[in-house]
């Protein structure tokens, strides 16, 4: 068994070229952090060889979860060669990576991806002169056109053998050559990379390598009389010396490169990314999106599914057939009312979310969703956050669970555990069926309803970041963001069919798991009381354990049984929301019933809780494997609640203020909400940075 694992750049199609490689159906991104941990798939051209996904790092000298996985995965020497995934259109940044992974030892083969796009541009690499200085193989290769792949292949499973490692400054080789020789116990194909990083001072190398007193004094006179020649710092003359080796590779290899004034990408950047017209642009998209998707084209298969198949021709027929058969009343009822009306209550929202992920995909295909982050980081940073935190979220759009994971990307800390608690804030696919039922419900022709969840999510993220930075649990600079822009282009309509497809058949496949099931045990508790008798609905289980918490939510406008069992089969997961909203209700049009029982701001306000309020389990689990501590996990979930019960307040009891319906002690707590928002964020002084270090020291 032959393994090759893939390493690159974020962002330098790797993962596209994984997909290619295996048939596999990762999901990929214009922007960092979409790999996070290790995938494994096999070659579809040679089932006996193994490819692995490493996440995208710039350097193996790591500062971040993801990048340590790789690094450390490629010193353990379980790959049998390297792949390293280079960018052609971004040569001289791709390969400080490389020399890197040369410096290691391990056998390698470079793919120069996206050569289609460097001939777009009127650019030339001369790759047989690349591999004569590199002194590997470098193979051209176009990983979404599927260019050169069976020359990529070839490479991967030729011999493997390790190649010379690049050559820097006579002056930086001899010191390199010495701090080698004094590490006898370390494999030879691994001195190299273990020198570098002693002569950078890495201290963590220097813990794990258990080094003499004498060899350590050694090692530190050797750096020192570097330092003194170059007048420099260990770690920058080990810099300098990769860039001036690939300057000169550049000189070498790169050919008949055009200077273009401004390209296509530029010239729309100075107006999607402008200072004020950015946000203003955003907010249109999104608008747009949701409008396309929740109200006019997605809406006409959803209508369909819910009003006809769901809504009376399925439940006719079979009602019709199994009364024929003298099927039993209960048996009838569990199969119509539980799980055609529960499954198919969430079902019926599926050409809606195909439609809205058909909208998303083609935005981040072309290359405009990596532009929201670059311009939501102006803003984050107004505020001490990070634009890091709003890749994740990004992410989350998808899922929660690989948006919480992608938190990973994150070096610092304290923002690293903030940006988990936060990232869920944002509506995944499960909670747009939420938004479908509430906006197709009760504002069928107001087209704000829907994006104005997505804002919410975003809003609620930048005032809990407002508020938490000034505590001391998350005190302290915002962690600095830099993130490649990548050219604007066409989106290839596969990738984005082969994603919508993806998360469709994910939506469909939950639909008939844990939908399913939970559609069945909600039924069971709605026909049968304490006693296990069979009884209405009225005197069941479902009615007692939801009127337990009703009266929590009655202050949100939805403080009915039925609301509140919702909302806690929410946490099984999302969509359960709609499901058992629709058993709860009973027989009978889902819309009317939903109209009937609930004002239209009550069902707004049972949106927003929702929205906000703690994730599924599995979410949940993720971030407690993030955190790697319950007590991280309760914080979460308790604040999460907290913020999804104080907005929804505000919404549905601010409402009843403006119609002027508001009673006393409505006003008391809408008063006491805002006053406690508002002390939150503009009121309490942020703990100093400086003030926590001294805490935290004694």
């Amino acid at each position: 068994m032959t393994i090759a694992a893939l390493v690159g750049n974020p962002n330098s199609g790797k993962t596209t070229l994984f997909n290619a490689l295996t048939g596999a159906r990762q999901m990929i991104g214009n922007w960092p952090g979409v790999t996070v941990a290790r995938k494994a798939g096999t070659l579809r051209q040679n089932p006996a060889v193994t490819v692995q996904d490493l996440p995208g790092t710039y350097s193996l000298s790591p500062y971040s979860t993801e990048e340590r996985i790789t690094r450390d995965y490629l010193l353990s020497g379980e790959a049998d060669v390297v792949v390293n995934v280079v960018d052609a259109t971004n040569l001289e940044r791709n390969l400080y990576l490389t020399l890197q992974v040369m410096e290691t030892g391990r056998p390698l083969v470079v793919a120069l991806n996206m050569m289609d796009v460097l001939a777009k541009q009127g650019r030339e690499i001369n790759l047989t002169k690349l591999a004569y200085a590199l002194r590997v193989p470098v193979i051209g290769i176009s990983a979404t056109q599927h260019l050169h792949l069976a020359d990529l292949t070839a490479a991967m499973t030729a011999d493997a053998a390790a190649y010379p490692y690049p050559e820097y400054d006579p002056r930086v080789e001899s010191a390199l050559a010495m701090i080698a020789a004094q590490l006898t116990d370390v494999p030879v194909s691994q001195r190299r990379w273990y020198a570098i990083k002693l002569f950078e001072h890495d201290e963590a190398v220097s813990a794990q390598l258990a080094l003499t007193a004498a060899q350590t004094a050694e090692i530190d006179a050797t750096r020192a009389t570097a330092e003194q020649l170059f007048a420099d710092s260990a770690d920058s003359i080990i810099v300098n010396a990769r860039y001036d080796f690939i300057a000169r590779l550049m000189a070498m290899c790169v050919v008949d490169e055009l200077s273009f004034t401004a390209s296509i990408s530029d010239r729309i950047d100075r107006v999607v990314t402008n200072r004020f017209l950015a946000l203003p642009i955003f907010a249109a998209v999104m608008w747009a999106v949701y409008y396309l998707s929740i109200q006019t084209i997605g809406t006409l298969g959803s209508d369909w599914l819910n009003d006809t198949v769901f809504g009376s021709w399925l439940p006719g027929v079979m009602t019709q057939t199994l009364t024929s058969w003298h099927v039993a009343t209960w048996l009838q009822s569990l199969l119509v009312d539980g799980i055609v009306g529960g499954v198919g209550a969430v079902l019926g929202f599926l050409p809606q979310i195909m439609m809205l992920f058909l909208c998303l995909g083609l935005l981040e295909d072309c290359g405009y969703m990596a532009r929201i982050a670059f311009v939501m980081d102006r803003v984050f940073h107004r505020f001490h956050l990070s634009g890091k935190a709003f890749i994740p979220m990004l992410i989350a759009t998808g899922c929660g669970v690989p948006g919480i994971m992608a938190t990973r990307t994150i070096e610092n800390s304290k923002d690293r555990k903030m940006s988990i608690m936060l990232t869920t804030f944002m509506p995944c696919s499960a909670k747009l069926a939420i938004i479908a039922m509430v906006s197709g419900t009760f504002f069928p022709h107001q087209s704000w309803v829907a994006p104005s969840a997505y804002f919410i999510g975003i809003l609620a993220v930048v005032c809990s970041g407002i508020f938490l930075k000034k505590t001391r649990l998350f005190a302290g600079p915002p962690a600095p963001f830099v993130m490649e822009l990548p050219a604007y282009h066409l989106p290839l309509l596969a990738n984005v069919w082969r994603s919508v497809w993806a998360r469709a058949r994910a939506f469909v496949r939950k639909a008939g798991s844990i939908i399913f099931l939970s559609c069945v045990a909600l039924w069971w508790l709605s026909h049968f009381n304490w006693r296990l008798k069979w009884v209405g609905q009225n005197d069941s289980l479902l009615r007692g354990l939801g009127e337990l918490l009703a009266p929590v939510l009655a202050p949100l406008g939805f403080g009915n049984w039925q609301a509140t069992v919702a909302t806690l089969a929410g946490l099984i997961a999302k969509e359960n929301c709609v499901g058992t909203l629709r058993i709860a209700l009973g027989p009978g049009n889902f819309g009317d019933l939903l109209r009937q029982t609930y004002a239209p701001m009550a069902g707004y306000a049972f949106l927003v809780f929702n929205l906000l309020c703690a994730p599924c389990f599995a979410a949940i689990g993720a971030m407690y494997r993030e955190f790697g501590e319950r007590k991280w996990t309760l914080y979460a979930i308790a604040y999460q609640t907290s913020v999804a019960y104080l907005l929804a307040l505000i919404v549905y009891q601010g409402s009843q203020a403006v119609l002027g319906t508001i009673s006393a002690g409505g006003a008391v707590m809408l008063v006491a909400a805002l006053g406690l928002l508002l002390y939150g964020l503009w009121w309490r002084k942020p703990v100093a940075a400086s003030a926590l270090a001294t805490e935290e020291k004694g």
